[in-house]
């Protein structure tokens, strides 16, 4: 078999295995490569620079001894042996999303535990599980946001074969599976890829550490390290698409062909080979539907992003917290906003950034837009790892469940939210270097001073935070989490019933800011809420509407009064006549 590798500065380069150095030839444009018999390598394998220190391969498909230890040959053809020809995951506009950490997920965290719980998301009604990281990091447990080894899966949740397996099970049921992927940065601890050569520029700086060079001299092969990444986990273990993390961190200015356009494309390419559809969807702050609108627009070609407008906006009106970005948001008439456009900053003066922020979101479609209520970030970026089910009482928790999931846009769960969840979700690191450990947990703190949380933040490196952070799947067994549960599910069964013939673009949205009641109007489907502390009538609009669902036991949906903190969710009769559709945009 072929080693090559990409080492433009090295003069020399070695196989190392065992006591054994192999040297590799030079080869055109900074690469090396030798070919060996598999048996030759089959105890691991790393690369010596100049003589220096034997290092992991940059594209070792397996570390089973951690971020330090040696590389092992990985042989995809068993992987893709699990892939189900024909399979097709439902489009985004009839997406339910879960967001889900495998080492948390279950008491076991590994895939094959989490293979053992499918049948409760196949209950709840979600049709895509997203997730969070699995690219190798230092130690056994984290979120996998400060991975190094990009195409190497993380032993601690099973091996690659295991993988495989678990996204072959999800097919079998019905259920597409994202991936979360990091192309912003890397983490510290095990990172050699600078080694190699130069990955990274000293001309952008993202939060986390230093930016990839995606624009500086030598990038061409940086950028392919990384779409072939991304093309390894779509084409090799069957994954429909990819979450792209941080992508405001992604620099590209200097480049014609932006690194998203240019992923974007080949990730297509692939979906023809393949007779498959795989989607990117972006995380971002910016408000910009360039990420989703076509490159002959001037856009970047990825299918959907993340919307933090509509968690920021929810989250602010029904906690009263006012610290961070949360102070750009004042109350109900920004979930309104939300609700119909999707951005609530649209170019305007942003108090916590102290700059205009965002742009209109002319042409981007309802399900470009991926909406939540809460999410890893959301949770686990707080100091105690607080889920509104610790902040907020069950009326409120399924008024925010209806507004999400009744919503114009794709929803997204986090494990645990559908029943209330106890147990928090905190930052968790299992770093090896002690002074790493501690820099981190500073870090953390400093980070969230401006949202009042200094001094309180647990410490990521403890196993107990780690440990604390698990699902109680018991809970399901007692109140009021089964209550929660069977609202989460009835709501995403309304929701698939949401109809074309009254449109399923633009919502309409009324609210009375003063007396606490707003009403949402989407796909033949009409949610009324009353978000004040006393019952109140909210009129209901011209039509013929039956009550489909209430949140308060014994609520027939009596016109003349909605209890307090009371929703109602309505529906056309089956004989109802079909209204014009909707613009299929935002704007």
């Amino acid at each position: 078999m072929m080693f090559s590798l990409w080492a433009p500065r090295a003069r020399r380069v070695e196989l190392v295995t065992g006591e054994e150095r192999i040297a590799l030839e030079r080869a055109a444009e900074g690469h090396w490569q030798v070919e060996l018999a598999h048996e030759r390598v089959r105890s691991g394998y790393r690369f010596s620079l100049d003589g220096g220190p034997p290092l992991p391969d940059p594209r070792s498909r397996w570390q089973p001894s951690g971020v330090h230890g040696p590389s092992q040959i990985i042989d995809p053809a068993p992987l893709r042996r699990y892939q189900r020809p024909g399979f097709r995951a439902a489009p985004l506009r009839d997406a339910v999303i879960y967001e889900l950490h495998i080492g948390t997920y279950t008491p076991e965290g590994t895939y094959a535990a989490a293979e053992q719980r499918l049948a409760h998301l196949l209950e709840l009604g979600v049709t895509h599980l997203e997730l969070m990281p699995v690219a190798t990091f230092p130690g056994r447990r984290g979120w996998g946001y400060d991975g190094v080894d990009l195409c190497a899966p993380l032993p601690a949740y099973g091996t690659p074969e295991e993988l495989a397996h678990f996204i072959d099970c999800c097919h079998e049921k019905g259920l597409g599976v994202l991936l979360d992927v990091v192309y912003n940065h890397l983490g510290p601890d095990g990172n050699y890829l600078a080694s190699y050569g130069p990955y990274f520029t000293d001309r952008y700086r993202t939060p986390w550490g230093e930016a990839i060079n995606y624009d500086g001299a030598q990038s061409d092969e940086v950028r392919r390290f990384i779409i072939d990444n991304a093309l390894m986990w779509l084409n090799d273990y069957g994954f429909d698409g990819l979450r792209l993390d941080a992508v405001h961190a992604i620099f590209c200015f200097e480049e014609s062909l932006h690194i998203l356009e240019q992923l974007a494309l080949e990730v297509r390419e692939l979906g023809t080979k393949l007779d498959r559809e795989f989607v990117l969807i972006a995380e971002s702050d910016l408000n910009d539907p360039r990420l989703v609108q076509s490159p002959a627009r001037g856009g970047f070609g990825l299918q959907a992003h993340w919307a933090d407008d509509f968690h920021h906006a929810l989250h602010g009106f029904f906690t009263g917290e006012r610290t961070g970005y949360y102070a750009d948001f004042q109350g109900l008439a920004d979930i309104a906003t939300a609700l119909k456009e999707g951005y609530v900053y649209q170019g305007q003066y942003s108090a916590f950034r102290q700059r205009r922020h965002g742009r209109v979101p002319k042409g981007v479609a309802p399900d470009q837009l991926v909406v939540f209520s809460q999410n890893h970030d959301q949770i686990g970026n707080r100091a105690r790892g607080e889920r509104l089910s610790m902040l907020l009482e069950v009326p409120q928790l399924k008024a925010i469940a209806a507004l999400t999931l009744l919503a114009p846009f794709v929803p997204l769960l986090f494990q645990g939210e559908e029943w209330g969840a106890g147990t928090p979700f905190l930052y968790f690191t299992d770093h090896q270097d002690p002074d790493l450990g501690r820099r981190v947990a500073q870090g953390r703190a400093a980070e969230f001073a401006s949202f009042s949380w200094a001094g309180e933040v647990p410490d990521p490196q403890s196993e107990d935070t780690f440990a604390r952070s698990r699902l109680d799947w018991s809970e399901l067994a007692r109140a009021p989490h089964a209550e929660l549960l069977d609202w989460y599910q009835r709501l995403i069964r309304l929701r698939r019933t949401k109809s074309d013939r009254y449109g399923r673009g633009r919502a309409k949205v009324q609210h009375d800011a003063a007396r606490r009641w707003l009403r949402l109007q989407h796909g033949g489907l009409l949610a009324s809420f009353n978000l004040a502390e006393r019952p109140q009538r909210i009129a209901l609009p011209a039509g013929s509407w039956e009550l489909a669902l209430a949140s308060t036991p014994g609520d027939t949906g009596s016109e003349e009064q909605t209890p307090a903190h009371g929703t109602r969710i309505y529906k056309r009769p089956a004989t109802d006549t079909a209204l014009p559709a909707s613009p299929e945009t935002i704007q």
